[in-house]
């Protein structure tokens, strides 16, 4: 009976291990990037999968990853997650200061996003209450000359000939997109 215990035990022991190995390295780490001026502060986390030789954006049919024309919480594990400390504008239309939640559909000729009210909800995976979104707006995507091996998000500042603006770009196999905010 002491062994039946023991080997209990152990198997109890072996899953405890496994899943704080895999909460403390997941294969989509979690990070945080920010963006600070003295007006505001822009804080996004998200997961960042890695490509290993798969297909990321591209039709259902062929097997990519991140279908087109379906729903993407934009990383990996939980939705991407995102607060502001200031009112901004992106793409014409004012958000508050706040926690959000960003999310996509990716296309071929362009990607639709959403930002949506619903930051912070428990793990996130599934589609948010589209009643909850604030603004959608569409962006067309870039063709990279490098791929990108993992999913990144980070910010740009506006190009010196351009409006002034910040932007917020994913980058993720060949693909990049960029939405400008100020």
């Amino acid at each position: 009976m002491k062994t039946f215990f023991k080997i209990i035990g152990l198997i109890l022991l072996a899953i405890v291990l496994f899943f704080a190995y895999s909460i403390m390295n997941p294969a989509s780490p979690l990070d945080r990037v920010a963006f600070e001026n003295d007006k505001v502060t822009f804080e996004v986390e998200y997961s960042r999968p890695f490509k290993k030789d798969r297909l990321i954006f591209g039709n259902k049919s062929d097997g990519a990853l991140v279908p087109f024309g379906e729903y993407w919480r934009t990383g990996a594990n939980a939705a991407t997650n995102f607060s502001i400390n200031s009112d901004i504008t992106i793409s014409g239309i004012r958000l508050m200061s706040g926690k959000y939640r960003l999310y996509t559909v990716p296309g071929e000729e362009q990607w639709e996003v959403f930002i949506n009210s619903e930051a912070d909800t428990f793990f996130a995976i599934t589609e948010p209450d589209s009643a909850k979104d604030l603004m959608s707006f569409t962006i067309t995507p870039q063709q990279l000359n490098e791929t990108v091996e993992q999913f990144t998000i980070d910010f740009i500042p506006s190009p010196p000939d351009g409006p002034s603006s910040t932007g917020l770009r994913l980058r993720w196999d060949l693909t990049e997109i960029v939405i400008p905010f100020n």
